[in-house]
């Protein structure tokens, strides 16, 4: 939910950004002058390229969230975490000594609801990756 506020100020903080830049493109345009004309295009390019980033952002966030079945608290449900579940396993027992495949293990076991095994783990992962920095 936070996120989602996050989202809405940041764009109506562009958008308000956006009106006054425009009107201040307005008056750079109507004064005559070579630089302030060029400079009052670019104040109405680039909050056009603005807002086209956001949309894209905002879109991209829109198609993000269609992927996955949710709850409404952002979290995965259990039979798509149950689905994912065997994937990670195997990377797993085929990578033993890779933090990363713990690391994503323990994710998988926390979304499927099984708090002491994500644990787990996530200690071992921690464990792997605190070893594998000092060998480096």
């Amino acid at each position: 939910m936070r996120t989602r506020i996050a989202v809405v100020i940041m764009t109506a903080l562009l958008l308000l950004y956006i009106v006054l830049a425009g009107q201040r493109a307005l008056v750079l345009l109507g004064s005559g002058d070579g630089v302030g004309i060029a400079m009052g295009v670019a104040l109405i390019v680039l909050p056009i390229i603005a807002l086209w980033a956001i949309g894209r952002e905002l879109w991209f966030g829109v198609r993000a969230q269609r992927l996955g079945d949710v709850r409404p608290s952002g979290r995965a449900t259990r039979a798509d975490a149950d689905a994912l579940f065997p994937g990670y396993r195997a990377d797993v027992e085929a990578h033993p000594a890779d933090w990363r495949a713990w690391y994503r293990l323990g994710l998988a076991y926390d979304a499927s609801g099984d708090r002491r095994r994500a644990r787990e783990a996530v200690r071992r992962a921690i464990s792997l990756q605190a070893a594998d920095g000092r060998a480096g």
